[in-house]
């Protein structure tokens, strides 16, 4: 466990709210609290996402659980001031020299397949935040390359406060999240074979590591017992579907890269005359019959 030292103030983005404190170990994290306008279930979230993260090999930045002490609380008086209590809280390693990761600079990555092993754990765990918000992943500059790093995971479960029926609810769900970079990744830059490494190791991961997981949560993030009591077999099921959940992120992946998506709409566009391409009606039945057409026949929908 680390223990905060400095405090060096708001970070200014994130609905957490999250703040800067250097540690004892000399480094820069941001830091969640447990007062933060969410509730300390986000910090469990975050728990569960670091240490499953461990077992994946995920491009996740270096975290741990964060004592602030009341020495600390006195001497920066505004800290007591805005609620913040002494106790445990979350924190990520800063990262510096970075950017959002967008269609303009996805290709500098170097490490594009680990994004197989953050796609697999954001659909077992339904963190549907990081699709739709830009500024979950970013690309750092490490010397002459680009990396991604995928940070906050303080929406797990569709939600920063979820329920055991919400947990119930998603326990066998199959949704795709595709928007933004996930769509971008899909559909030209990961291969289905980019996420076997992660299915093998999601598949050692045993019933009493996730034991363990769960029972490192601190008590005052998640203090409600039947809570606890239901996150650890959600988690066996989710291990469990692995392999289903993969099957359905390859229908957004192109058959040339090892998936199942067929580009019907630009076949057809290829076989059109020029005399066709002229004409606007012809142009959109084509690409209706096309749009219709990516549906494989061969699956059933969820």
């Amino acid at each position: 466990m680390l223990t905060a030292e400095e405090y060096l103030g708001q970070v200014g983005v994130g609905v957490t709210t999250p703040r800067f404190f250097r540690a004892t170990d000399g480094n820069l994290y941001v830091v969640k609290l447990q007062n933060n306008r969410l509730g300390p279930m986000v910090l469990a979230s975050e728990f569960l996402a670091a240490k499953m993260g461990e077992y994946m090999g995920l491009c996740f930045p270096a975290s741990d659980v964060i004592a602030i002490g009341e020495e600390l609380l006195e001497r920066r008086p505004e800290l007591a001031a805005a609620g913040i209590i002494p106790g445990r809280h979350f924190a990520s390693q800063y990262l510096d020299n970075v950017e959002y990761l967008g269609k303009d600079n996805l290709d500098k990555a170097v490490n594009m397949a680990d994004m197989a092993g953050v796609m697999l754990f954001d659909h077992m765990f339904h963190n549907a935040d990081r699709s739709s918000n830009k500024k979950n992943l970013l690309l750092r500059q490490e010397g002459e390359a680009f990396k991604i790093y995928a940070i906050d995971n303080s929406h797990l479960f569709r939600s920063g406060r979820w329920t055991i029926n919400s947990l119930e609810k998603l326990r066998r769900s199959k949704k795709v999240y595709y928007p933004r970079a996930f769509g971008l990744m899909l559909k030209d830059r990961l291969f289905a074979h980019d996420f076997r490494p992660f299915l093998e190791k999601v598949r050692e991961i045993s019933d009493e590591a996730i034991d363990g997981i769960v029972g490192g949560i601190p008590t005052e993030w998640l203090p409600d017992g039947e809570q606890r009591q239901a996150l650890p077999g959600f988690i066996r099921t989710r291990r469990d579907m692995a392999e289903e959940i993969w099957e359905h992120l390859c229908r957004h992946i192109p058959k040339a890269h090892g998936g199942r998506r067929r580009e019907y709409s630009r076949i057809i566009d290829l076989t059109r005359t020029s005399d066709e391409k002229s004409r606007p009606q012809e142009r959109r039945r084509h690409l209706s019959l096309g749009s219709a057409g990516r549906k494989l026949p061969d699956k059933d929908a969820d």
